[in-house]
Parts: structure tokens; C-alpha cells; sequence
């Protein structure tokens, strides 16, 4: 009964460590997409900050990407610090492990040694059938027959949980070893990436200093930026005005409801319902990119005291990337910008996405999409060698951040 009442403890002991390596288990695959993603951003920061460095002088666009390049390695140092607390509560648990297996290997063998010290004094028939026949009755002697059959029984048994203990070290030791293996391959990523991030903050500062010396121009570029954000917003504004007349217009016709909002047909409210039901999943406008602009307000990376207002997010990708929608809808209008470039508005519902610094466009108004489908190519400015996307989603006449609409890359 008490051998009985141990194996079943144990067993419980071994249900209630798998709970935590199960979501030991989890907790790194998380680290590891996240690290993933942030390794692929890292590489294409890599690749567009090498662009923006072939023209001659240093340019606002080389610090935009080192700025979020830094802020990226930051991320994956501190990716990579999870990880290596993670293996290092798994080492502990292991070795922890190890331990009570040995300790129980040690109380098996001694316990065994026992057993077989008793079978060796009983190995004699005679005194086996002796033991059996100087019962006081059949049911004694029935007892004693089963008690010796049990007993070579739980012998094989211990023998076997011996084995078996002796294998469970042996796998332990070895998950060990792959453990302290990680933890060496991660302390040395550790260390290049703290070396990556020091030369990145040099040139930074550098960077810095630099365009210090021209902040005349700096404030000039921010001048142009601003007064061309605030006309494709006036643009905008009046392209919902458009759309929410031409809506209550259609649905007066009809018979149907108006509301001071747009006055959605049964096909534009599914339309609408299915893109706010992909919030987070949208697909990038660009096969590649990384966001180097925000939303809202942030200082200036350059000029103290200055805030830069974001209606949207900025989308740096490679030249000659093309734009793509990011969910079915219609165009509602294709616009020019200063600049030379132009923009384009898609209508999803009460939903509109706008898509902004396009140096060709292949669109017309009242044309359907489907998500993914290209709208233009991206402009790219040649003086500082950025490719920059602009994106904006609003409901209505509310500005919404894009960033969690699109999918994590």
C-alpha cells in the first residue's frame, strides 16, 4: 500500500512539472516569433538605410532610419534577455529535476538490494513449500502462494523502475545540455548586438550633429511637409462631405433611412462590418517596409522644441515599390499633391484608407479593388534617397492610428 501510495505521488509530481514546461514551451515560442519579427525589420532597416546613404551629404532620412533601427535593436536585446531568463528558470528546474531523480534512483537501488538479499534467503524450494505448507489452513497457505508470486512480481517491477529512472536522468541531463548550448549561442548574439547598437547610437549622434548645422533648411523641408499634409487633408475632408451627400442622396431615393453619417446601402454596411472585423489582420500596402513615421504628435529628431503632427503612419520601403489597397473597396478619388506626386482614397463603407506620395498611379475614380491589388508606385525622394509610403484610416470624419489595423509582418 505505501509503494502504491509513493508511485502515485510521483505520478502527480510529474503531471504538476509539465504544466510549467508546457507553458515554458510557449512562452519561448512567443520570444522566438518576436525576435523573428524583429530580426526581419532589423534587415530591411538594414537595406533602406544603405540607400538613403548614397547620396553625398548626410540627410533627415539617414537619422529617421538609424532612430528606428536603435529603437529595434533595443527590442531584440531585450528579446533576447527574456530568453535567456527563460532557459535560465529552465537549467534551475532541470538540475532541480536531476536531483530528485537521483535521489529517488538511490532509494529504488537500496530498496532493490533488499528485495533481492530476501529472495536469496528464500531461494530454496524447500523452504518456499515449507513457508506454504506451515499454514493453519487452505486460505493461509492461498495467501502465502499469492504473497511469493507478488513478490518475484514488484521485484521485476522495481528492476524496471530502476531502468526507467536511470533513462529519465539521461534524457534530463542531455535537454541540459541543449539548454546551457542556447544560452551560450544567445549570450554571444547578446554581446554582437549591444556592439551592432553602440555603433548605430555613434552614428546617430553624429548624424545629429550634423544636420544640427542646418536647421534653416531643416525648418524650411517641415514648412513644405506641413502645408502639403494640411492640403490633402482639406482634400480628404471633402471627399467624405462628397461621399456622405451622395450616400444620403442615394438613400433618400431609395426609401431608405438618412443619418448625418453615411447613408450605408445592405452591401456598403458588410463591406464596413468586414473591415472593422479585420482590425489587426489588414494586409501591409507594401510587400515590404518598416514604419519610420508614427502617429500623432512626436518631437522632431532634430529640431528642439519642435513637435511633428502624423495624421497617419509612413511606410518606408525599397525604390520602385509599388502601393497596394489594403482591404476591397472603390476608389473614391485619385488627387494630386504638392510635389509632383499624388494620392489615392478608397472607400470601405464608412471607411476610408488614404494613400499618399504615389509617383505613378494606376487607378481611376469609382474603380472596385480587391485587397492587395496595386494602386500606384511609390514616390521616392531623390534628395534624401527615401521611398516613403503615407497611410491614413478614417471612420467618417475620425482620424484612426493604422498601425494596429495592419498585420504584424
Amino acid at each position: 500500500m505505501d509503494k502504491l501510495l509513493t508511485h502515485f505521488i510521483c505520478l502527480l509530481a510529474l503531471v504538476a512539472s509539465a504544466a510549467p514546461y508546457n507553458a515554458t514551451a510557449q512562452d519561448r515560442e512567443e520570444l522566438e516569433r518576436n525576435k523573428a519579427a524583429i530580426e526581419e525589420e532589423i534587415r530591411i532597416t538594414s537595406r533602406l538605410l544603405q540607400e538613403t546613404q548614397r547620396t553625398a551629404e548626410v540627410n533627415l532620412g539617414q537619422l529617421v532610419m538609424l532612430n528606428n533601427q536603435i529603437s529595434r535593436r533595443e527590442q531584440l536585446l531585450g528579446t533576447i534577455q527574456n530568453e535567456i531568463s527563460l532557459i535560465n528558470r529552465r537549467i534551475v528546474g532541470l538540475n532541480r529535476s536531476i536531483a530528485e531523480l537521483e535521489a529517488e534512483l538511490e532509494e529504488l537501488k537500496i530498496s532493490y538490494a533488499r528485495m533481492i538479499q530476501q529472495a536469496a534467503r528464500n531461494q530454496d524450494a524447500i523452504q518456499r513449500l515449507m513457508f506454504i505448507f506451515s499454514s493453519r489452513d487452505f486460505n493461509q497457505a492461498y495467501l502465502r502462494m499469492r504473497y511469493l508470486q507478488q513478490y518475484a512480481r514488484h521485484r521485476q517491477l522495481q528492476a524496471g523502475q530502476i531502468q526507467e529512472t536511470r533513462q529519465q536522468i539521461g534524457l534530463q541531463i542531455a535537454e541540459l545540455e541543449n539548454e546551457r548550448d542556447r544560452q551560450q549561442l544567445l549570450l554571444a548574439r547578446q554581446r554582437t548586438e549591444v556592439r551592432d547598437l553602440a555603433r548605430e547610437k555613434d552614428a546617430q549622434q553624429r548624424t545629429v550633429t550634423q544636420l544640427q548645422t542646418r536647421e534653416q533648411e531643416l525648418l524650411q523641408q517641415l514648412n513644405e511637409q506641413e502645408e502639403a499634409a494640411r492640403q490633402l487633408q482639406n482634400q480628404i475632408r471633402q471627399v467624405i462631405a462628397e461621399e456622405r451627400r451622395r450616400a444620403q442622396e442615394q438613400a433618400r431615393a431609395e426609401g431608405r433611412h438618412t443619418t448625418d453619417m453615411f447613408a450605408l446601402t445592405p452591401e456598403e454596411q458588410l463591406l464596413s462590418d468586414n473591415f472593422a472585423e479585420n482590425r489587426g489582420v489588414l494586409p501591409w500596402p507594401t510587400e515590404r517596409g518598416v514604419i519610420t513615421g508614427h502617429f500623432g504628435e512626436q518631437p522632431h529628431p532634430v529640431l528642439p522644441g519642435i513637435k511633428i503632427s502624423n495624421n497617419g503612419v509612413d511606410i518606408s520601403t525599397h525604390e520602385g515599390a509599388m502601393a497596394r489597397v489594403i482591404f476591397d473597396g472603390t476608389v473614391s478619388r485619385v488627387i494630386s499633391v504638392p510635389g509632383g506626386h499624388y494620392a489615392v482614397i478608397v472607400r470601405h463603407g464608412e471607411y476610408l484608407s488614404v494613400y499618399s506620395n504615389l509617383s505613378e498611379v494606376f487607378v481611376i475614380n469609382g474603380q472596385r479593388l480587391n485587397a492587395r491589388d496595386e494602386i500606384g508606385v511609390v514616390g521616392t525622394n531623390h534628395r534624401d534617397a527615401r521611398t516613403l509610403l503615407h497611410l491614413e484610416i478614417w471612420k467618417g470624419n475620425d482620424k484612426l492610428n493604422p498601425a494596429p489595423w495592419i498585420a504584424r509582418q
